[in-house]
């Protein structure tokens, strides 16, 4: 049996290996390292896979974040409202702005951000909110958006774990993940659902006008050269990468079936189990699993952590500690307990080995080596 990863980037990469190598080879051999044409194709390919009018590539999911909220005007102090049941980027980014995160727990079907948590959470100084679609599944975007729209409030989704999830709306439509706020905002990183070898990021929306402020504030501030009309940044994706993620992009689609043939295994194999509750499928979207997240009842989360990977099956915990209980984040608004979802997954989450490359004979193993420990 081959070794088991969380994520097996190696055997995804020999799947591909011409493929990649002869598009890595054809960038250095043009030599057009920084906004080759390989990035504007990348461009174009993802917008079209997305059916949204403007991606704005940059270097990571991160800058991704801090160049949607500048290009929003937020100034010091306006209040972000997002949930604290995420990983730290999507808070991080609000405080570096000096903006005020605002955090609200989730809903304990989906572990996505909690519609009616944001309504309770808007003030006057609310200026935007952050739906994060956790862990391969889109957030609740139809009252999240309607929310907004009577608010008057921006919406930026965090799009870093659901690349290519399906949303289907209200009027019968579908939109994908990233697309349906006023700005969408993704992560490239190499464990990711569509990743390259490196860092890399992008930002998605269909409004023309914050389409040219994201890209002036991604170079420089400037539209010209040498001419800086705004603050920015410095964030680029490299034409390296931008080759490598055209070719993943030709098999997402058969990365996120592959993805949801192991939930399925896995499925099978605990839905029964009275210690252990399998991730709920939200009945508006799809999933491409980027975590498959077990909650544990009545189980040493770490103890299993540690017996699993005596057998070979790493598990990581995504994630220990909610934002607000976090020290960087620490609030006299927030007190142990007023996220009782939020915290009670922080106590029980466990997540399994989940990507593309799955086999028969590693899924058997990992389930095997589960039971043994959770009975």
């Amino acid at each position: 049996m081959e070794k088991i990863h969380m994520v097996d980037l190696r055997r995804q990469y020999h799947h591909i290996k011409e493929e990649v190598d002869r598009a890595i080879a054809e960038v250095i051999d043009n030599t057009a390292f920084i906004n080759g044409p390989e990035v504007k194709k990348f461009q174009e390919e993802l917008e079209a896979y997305l059916s949204v009018k403007h991606v704005i590539p940059c270097a990571n999911g991160t800058d991704a974040l801090q160049i949607a909220m500048m290009a929003l005007d937020l100034q010091p102090g306006d209040e972000v409202i997002t949930a604290s049941f995420t990983y730290v980027a999507t808070a991080e980014v609000i405080a570096l702005l000096r903006l005020k995160p605002v955090l609200v727990d989730v809903d304990a079907h989906t572990y996505n951000i909690d519609p009616a948590a944001i309504e309770r959470a808007i003030t006057p100084r609310t200026k935007a909110i952050v739906p994060v679609h956790l862990f391969g599944q889109c957030a609740d975007m139809d009252p999240i958006m309607d929310i907004a729209a009577r608010h008057n409030l921006f919406v930026i989704e965090d799009n870093a774990q659901a690349i290519g999830a399906t949303y289907r709306r209200g009027n019968g439509s579908t939109s994908r993940a990233g697309t349906m706020g006023h700005i969408g905002a993704t992560s490239f990183f190499p464990s990711k659902n569509l990743g390259c070898f490196g860092d890399g990021g992008a930002l998605f929306t269909h409004d023309d006008t914050l389409a040219q402020r994201m890209r002036m504030i991604a170079n420089h501030g400037q539209t010209v050269r040498y001419y800086h009309d705004a603050v920015g940044v410095n964030s680029r994706l490299d034409s390296i990468q931008a080759a490598i993620l055209r070719i993943k992009l030709r098999h997402l689609d058969e990365y996120a079936a592959a993805r949801n043939r192991a939930a399925a295994h896995y499925d099978a194999a605990f839905a029964n189990h009275p210690r252990l509750r399998i991730p709920a499928r939200a009945s508006n979207s799809t999933h491409v699993f980027h975590q498959y997240t077990l909650v544990t009842d009545g189980l040493d989360r770490f103890g299993m952590q540690e017996s699993l990977a005596a057998q070979g099956v790493p598990a990581m915990v995504y994630y220990p500690v909610p934002l607000h209980m976090q020290k960087a984040y620490l609030d006299p608004r927030y007190r142990e307990g007023d996220f009782p979802v939020t915290e009670d997954l922080c106590k029980r989450v466990i997540s399994l080995p989940m990507h593309t490359e799955l086999d028969a004979e590693q899924l058997a193993h990992i389930v095997s080596s589960v039971r043994s420990f959770a009975g």
